[in-house]
């Protein structure tokens, strides 16, 4: 959590020509390296100093939380705003979107667009946006600028963007150099190609008659442990003052009243108080414990609110619970239904793409039903909870299926995945499988882009598998493309579980024994219970094993006997991994050091009533 009230500088109010920016991309095609370059080269940020502050942002280097930023470049303030790339946090930039004039597109020059790339340039059209587009990392030895800028075009035009839209001007840029140019081959040196044609080509923020009423809409939220819960607001109309009483108008209407206690205005990437703020600029705002997304703060009561900011649908859900399992509670600090319920609404403070049931129609006590936009959305969530010292188990993900008029739909997604032409055939058997139909191919060179469409269920735990079919030499995106008719049943499980029947210490010598019948998530060592799932089997069947079980000894010497044993490394379990591999009646147990996977019924006898039942 931020530490504001103690650390903050005040700034007294100065007009100023203003900027308003999003960067926006495909992941990692390089917003953060190139915002972190623009930082730099201004003196807002010293070298070493990321937008990527998050630690799980730093050690995956993608950016998973919107973030503000401003610089001064030639007397004007650019206000900057990096967004996430991957799709399960689209919820943030289409957000973003609507606080911003324009947008930096940046697009990979050896991969040209890709699915997030179209799905951010969609909304910022719609919005009547008019991007520049930033072709990044030509350097790359297989880079191909014209061909991603042709792209692009296609792109815009698919997308029905305007005859001005589609006229966008071009920079070339190597983020990680920290320069960019207008043709290729020019000497530039630094950025300042790039911050020109900001100057020249995004609309001045700050060209608003100051004596009109004040309007501003928060457009995300924060959270301090002394302010509480804060709005990041862009100021449309008049000027904001700290200290000031406001009313707060929801979309539909309705008003009440606030004040604002505390205001914060971004420089570089450090947040400093201030006493006023004008129209244009984008201001962080404490004193409004209760702020939603969207909402229009006045100092008028008889304004009109500003158009509603909608946030997307969440995709898939999950149940959280307290970990029960033999070793539940010996690792965490936070274990108890209570604790997990205090985490979650806090989480609700600022998450706002995550919708939480704390009780629900066939939910158990100290159950909570969580959905998200995805899992990786979910599993973010799990990492940050396990680092602060939470311990709880969760359910296998399932897709959120809505009914309309008697109607199911689910939602489905488009995959675009770039592999060697040699793995196509397995991809697309597999996906077939799993409900996808083939949209495009296109072939390049030695690789090939197959573009599918399927339900959402189908792509839930095929990631891993796509790994191992590509041999890890296989890119895949995907992007959800709205509510179709339900698909119907999808088998996606080709193995079974691999399960202990004993507790105590597992041996090198059974793990040994067990490893050819399919993949082991432990190694020796390694502390397991009866109805833990040690891995998984290549046949598909449940088979319930001793991994404790040692070899017998005897006085009688063999050289058959006396064979090496030789251990495969396991397959570590991470959260991702967790989810996408564990079946419907498991649970994934997460803790501070561990995360293990384990039967709901830990008895076998209690398993087969269950699938005598059913």
């Amino acid at each position: 959590m931020v530490q504001l009230a103690s650390q903050a500088r005040h700034f007294s109010f100065k007009p100023m020509e203003i900027r308003n920016i999003a960067i926006i991309a495909h992941v990692d095609h390089g917003k953060t390296t190139l915002t972190d370059a623009i930082l730099r080269q201004t003196g807002a940020a010293e070298a070493g100093v990321s937008m990527d502050s998050n630690k799980l942002e730093q050690e995956r280097g993608i950016t998973i939380y919107a973030k503000n930023a401003s610089v001064q470049y030639k007397g004007t303030k650019i206000n900057i705003v990096d967004t996430p790339g991957h799709a399960d946090f689209g919820s943030e930039v289409e957000r973003v979107l609507r606080s911003i004039d324009s947008v930096l597109l940046v697009v990979d020059a050896q991969e040209g667009p890709m699915p997030q790339t179209r799905f951010v340039l969609k909304k910022s059209l719609e919005l009547g946006l008019r991007p520049i587009v930033v072709i990044n990392k030509i350097d790359k030895p297989a880079a191909d600028p014209a061909k991603a800028e042709e792209g692009v075009l296609e792109l815009f035009l698919e997308l029905g963007a305007s005859d001005e839209q589609s006229n966008f001007p071009v920079v070339y840029a190597i983020g990680k150099q920290g320069r960019a140019m207008l043709k290729l081959g020019d000497n530039s040196t630094d950025l300042r190609p790039l911050l020109d044609v900001i100057l020249e080509k995004v609309p001045v923020a700050s060209n608003v008659d100051a004596s009109k009423p004040l309007r501003a809409q928060p457009f995300n939220l924060a959270y301090d442990n002394f302010l509480g819960r804060m709005g990041i607001a862009r100021v449309y109309e008049g000027s904001l003052r700290a200290g000031s009483n406001v009313f707060i108008k929801t979309p539909t209407g309705e008003s009440r009243q606030g004040k604002i206690t505390k205001m914060f205005t971004f420089n570089g990437l450090k947040r400093v108080e201030a006493t006023e703020v004008g129209a244009g600029d984008i201001v962080l705002i404490a004193g409004i414990p209760d702020i939603e997304i969207g909402e229009t703060i006045s100092t008028s009561v008889d304004v009109d609110a500003l158009p509603a900011i909608a946030v997307d649908e969440p995709t898939i859900s999950l149940n959280f619970l307290v970990n029960n399992s033999p070793v539940g509670g010996r690792e965490g600090k936070f274990v108890t239904s209570r604790q997990l319920r205090e985490r979650l609404e806090r989480e609700l403070e600022v998450n706002v793409g995550l919708r939480v049931e704390f009780s629900y129609e066939g939910g158990a006590e100290g159950m909570f039903k969580v959905s998200g936009r995805g899992e990786l959305h979910i599993a973010i969530l799990l990492e940050n909870m396990r680092r602060e010292g939470y311990e709880m188990q969760v359910s296998q993900p399932s897709v959120i299926v809505h009914e309309e008029n008697g109607v199911k739909t689910e939602p489905f997604e488009e995959v675009v995945i770039d592999t060697p032409t040699i793995y196509q055939g397995a991809i697309i058997e597999r996906l077939g499988q799993r409900g996808f139909v083939m949209t495009n191919l296109l072939p390049h060179s030695e690789s090939v882009r197959l573009i599918f469409e399927g339900p959402t269920r189908g792509l839930l735990g095929y990631r891993n598998q796509f790994v191992i079919d590509t041999k890890g030499e296989g890119i895949i995106a995907a992007r959800v493309i709205g509510f179709r008719h339900f698909g119907g049943e999808i088998r996606k499980r080709t193995t079974g579980s691999m399960i202990s029947m004993a507790s105590g210490k597992a041996l090198g010598y059974s793990l040994w024994n067990l490893q050819d019948r399919g993949t082991l998530y432990i190694g020796p060592g390694t502390e397991v219970y009866e109805g833990m799932v040690l891995g998984d089997t290549s046949k598909g069947e449940e088979m319930e094993v001793n991994p404790t079980k040692n070899k017998n000894l005897t006085n009688v010497r063999a050289s058959a006997l006396d064979e090496a044993i030789n251990l495969v490394p396991p397959y570590t379990l991470t959260i991702e991994r967790g989810l996408e591999v564990m079946a419907k009646d498991e649970y994934l147990e997460v803790t501070p050091q561990n995360v293990r996977l384990r039967k709901q019924k830990l008895l076998a006898s209690e398993r087969s009533k269950v699938r005598r039942q059913n």
